[in-house]
């Protein structure tokens, strides 16, 4: 049986997807830790509390990054404390830095330093939007981005489903005109994924560059460029790519099937990546784990 671990990104948080982990070991010290580097009880915000202020809302991405990745790695810590294993890893958006925590690139207190800087890049880099868009010719759409300006494919997640992303005018030009099963604004304070956050990510390349990375124990896909590899340098550049460019799921996807991936595991929240899995490879097992002790096999 070939493992992947995959690690899902904003929008499969939950409120309460913190309160089964904490017998875990280290669950207490690992919220500590982010409350006081964030300044807020992370914990609070997990299970609702004081949901009525802004800054204490779980969907605030300010929030939402950090809250995740505690999340999702203690469930992995849980996982390698049971002796499992995975062949391959990735991550979906801030997933990546979940998947390269749980290769050993670097340890929780890194991964934790480097969220709350993107997340706070990112709610601060407006002036854009994003639009998800279900069920739809592919060449069309790709037709349609090429010839309208400000606008990206920012998560290319399946053959029929993606999200665009650019400026309001762009992603609403190619949203109304595409023929398509569903189209949904989503809720975002800017455009992610798109050329629209490269002065985020410039910043961010910066804080990138003073972190220690080292070797990964596990091949990691990533976002820009979902090509195994286990070397720390070429996974830095390719973090520093992010913000900027496209999450690549689809391809992601065939290449877990090209490595001979048997068994999918999606470590978080929410199922978004098994569904995902489920109408694009076929003949793989999909396993899902927001518990301890969920893992069966």
């Amino acid at each position: 049986m070939t493992i992947a671990w995959v690690f899902p990104g904003q929008g499969s948080q939950k409120l309460g997807m913190a309160d089964s982990l904490l017998s875990l070991p280290g669950a207490k010290e690992r919220f500590d830790f982010a409350s006081q580097l964030l300044d807020r009880d992370l914990l609070e915000i997990c299970a609702g509390v004081n949901h009525e202020k802004t800054f204490y809302d779980l969907n605030d991405t300010r929030n939402t990054q950090p809250a995740l990745f505690v999340v999702e790695s203690l469930l992995v810590d849980d996982l390698i404390r049971q002796g499992k294993k995975a062949s391959l890893v990735a991550g979906h958006s801030l997933g990546e830095i979940v998947a390269l925590y749980a290769s050993g690139v670097f340890d929780a207190n890194t991964a934790l330093s480097l969220l709350k800087r993107r997340s706070e890049l990112m709610a601060e880099a407006g002036g854009g939007a994003m639009t998800a868009l279900i069920g739809f010719e592919r060449d069309q759409l790709e037709d349609l981005v090429k010839n309208t300006e400000d606008v990206v494919i920012a998560n290319d997640n399946s053959s029929g489903q993606v999200v665009i992303s650019g400026s309001p005018k762009a992603v609403n030009a190619v949203s109304d005109t595409l023929p398509c099963k569903r189209s949904i604004p989503l809720q975002v304070s800017g455009a992610f994924h798109s050329p629209y956050m490269e002065e985020a990510s410039n910043a961010f390349a910066v804080d990138l560059e003073r972190a220690p990375f080292v070797d990964a124990q596990i091949p990691v896909l990533s976002n820009s460029d979902p090509t195994p590899t286990c070397d720390a340098r070429i996974l830095k550049e390719r973090l520093k790519h992010q913000m900027t460019n496209g999450v690549r799921w689809r391809e992601t996807m065939e290449i877990m099937l090209h490595e001979g991936i048997s068994t999918l595991v999606e470590i978080g929240p929410g199922n978004v990546l098994s569904g995902l899995a489920k109408r694009s490879m076929k003949g793989v097992s999909l396993s899902q784990i927001s518990k301890p002790n969920e893992f069966l096999n």
